[in-house]
């Protein structure tokens, strides 16, 4: 256990005096999302990108094999197809919620 003295050896040597608090940089923001891109987003409603769209008429008529196979062509690789398919999932959500209307 050690004492505290002042004195000019350790961690706490030297003149003791009060941190200058300046002003953060405006660079320290970037990336804070602030009031005015907030109401933006809001407002924006995000849909889908063009090729979902034909997806999601595809499976509208129960056309999942066929819907699959344009997402594979689209996006690239089968497990990447098979993550796009949650269109599905929205698909059954809204119809819940038009069923609840």
């Amino acid at each position: 256990m050690a004492l505290c003295y002042p004195m000019a050896m350790g961690l706490n040597k030297g003149h003791k005096v009060t941190k200058n608090m300046s002003k953060l940089r405006h660079s320290h923001c970037h990336g804070c999302l602030t009031k005015h891109t907030k109401s933006l987003r809001d407002m924006i409603e995000v849909g889908f990108a063009s090729y979902k769209q034909s997806i999601w008429d595809m499976l509208k008529f129960s056309k999942d094999t066929q819907a699959l196979k344009f997402i594979k062509k689209r996006v690239g690789t089968h497990i990447h197809a098979k993550r796009q398919e949650d269109l599905s999932d929205v698909l059954a959500a809204k119809r819940k919620a038009a069923v609840k209307d």
